[in-house]
């Protein structure tokens, strides 16, 4: 993994990933969880691209970039290489897509169309009657989410959800579908006892199981295991580049059965945590059992962005002016008034399918000598984890979450 500790872009995703997974743990403490950081990180690296002065700022702080032409140089790698389709090789089946939807009364300024329409983030562009015909936005817009995510998440806006003041709508989708490396084999998927935390009992759950040797780490109170996806059949395909892609689903496992909310802090104490502790070798297995799991999840983050550091693009005083020409709204400033996030993972013996859309609204107003083997690890994930989607290259985090309860979607 080259560039996984590499950009500050990078270890910006992986921080912004912690401190996400650890905020969202706190404010849905009984819920399973899934996100995508990258697909969050993407939506505010559009806002930057029309914000200025202290806003941008802000927001290049939040998302650990330097410059504004740092973050464009990283999505557009991870868009352009890490993400592109490679299911026509027997790769995974991946999807990136931007979107802007502005209001017919204000244009998007040369500039930002240059940036996000026809530079890094190949955004598609729209304008639409925000003011006159607000229902028929919100179904163009949503229209579009089912498109770019396979049908699989077919809404984020519901009724209600634009008004009058809404000037323009930025939206990034990410879709993923990957088979396994080794697939598990569904007649040794066998029902265990799941131990749900804060003593709320066990379900029984399906869990899939294996003796093949796996990529584990053991570490100090927690074990990580890392499950490839399975790439491009024939390597020439990528021999434009020195580029490789491997996606992972990499399991971070606290030994204590209520550990979850600790190991969660840690990961998110500095940057580099959750790639320096991921598996480098493959070991012999003994116990090894990780459930099948099914999560969707739907909300706002507007309120936890604010808590990582991000409050100016929601203020009044916003500088966002290099986005959208003056609509002549009497003074009144450009504000961001919303984030929604709308998530769902399906993990099972053959691999995962997995879609996120990140919607941000705008308003006006508001060696030769024979050693013996090593004793076998056990794995046995039959209590609270977290995971994470990643793509090792460029260290970016796809997708993100926790499972607390496998028999809940």
């Amino acid at each position: 993994m080259q560039s996984a500790g590499g950009s500050s872009s990078s270890q910006g995703l992986a921080a912004l990933s912690a401190g996400l997974a650890v905020r969202l743990a706190d404010e849905h403490a009984n819920s399973n969880l899934v996100f995508s950081p990258l697909s969050i990180y993407t939506a505010l690296a559009l806002v930057a691209a029309g914000a200025r002065g202290d806003t941008l700022d802000e927001i290049l702080r939040v998302l650990g970039a330097q410059t504004r032409q740092e973050l464009d140089k990283f999505v557009a790698r991870a868009a352009g290489e890490a993400l592109r389709d490679r299911s026509g090789s027997g790769g995974p089946l991946v999807a990136f897509a931007c979107g802007v939807w502005s209001d017919l009364s204000c244009p998007l300024k040369p500039g930002f169309r240059e940036t996000v329409v026809d530079g890094a983030y190949k955004a598609e562009a729209s304008t639409v009657d925000f003011r006159g015909d607000p229902n028929g936005a919100v179904g163009l817009i949503n229209a579009w989410t089912e498109r770019v995510t396979n049908g699989l998440i077919d809404s984020v806006l519901g009724p209600g959800s634009v008004t009058p003041l809404t000037r323009v709508i930025l939206g990034n989708a990410v879709y993923f579908k990957g088979k396994w490396v080794e697939p598990f084999d569904k007649k040794k998927t066998q029902n265990a006892l799941f131990r749900r935390q804060g003593g709320a009992g066990a379900v029984d759950v399906p869990f899939m199981r294996s003796r093949e040797s796996q990529y584990i780490a053991v570490h100090d109170r927690f074990k990580v295991l890392k499950l490839r996806y399975k790439m491009a059949d024939d390597p020439s395909n990528d021999n434009t580049s020195s580029f490789r892609t491997q996606f992972s689903m990499c399991i971070f496992l606290p030994d204590a059965d209520d550990g979850l909310p600790s190991l969660l802090d840690a990961i998110a104490s500095r940057p580099g945590f959750l790639h320096e502790h991921l598996p480098r070798e493959e070991v012999v297995v003994g116990n090894f059992q990780v459930p099948r799991f099914k999560l969707s999840f739907h909300t706002s983050v507007a309120a936890i962005l604010g808590k990582l550091g991000l409050r100016l693009p929601f203020h009044e005083t916003a500088d966002l002016s290099g986005m959208t020409e003056d609509d002549g709204s009497a003074g009144l400033p450009t504000v961001l008034s919303d984030v929604l996030h709308k998530a769902l993972i399906e993990v099972n013996e053959e691999g995962t399918e997995a879609a996120a859309v990140t919607e941000v609204f705008y308003n006006v107003g508001s060696a030769a000598m024979s050693w013996p083997p090593p004793p076998p690890v056990d794995f046995v994930a039959d209590h609270p984890f977290a995971y994470f989607i990643v793509e090792e290259e460029t260290g970016a985090v796809v997708f993100a979450g926790h499972v607390l309860d496998p028999s809940r979607e």
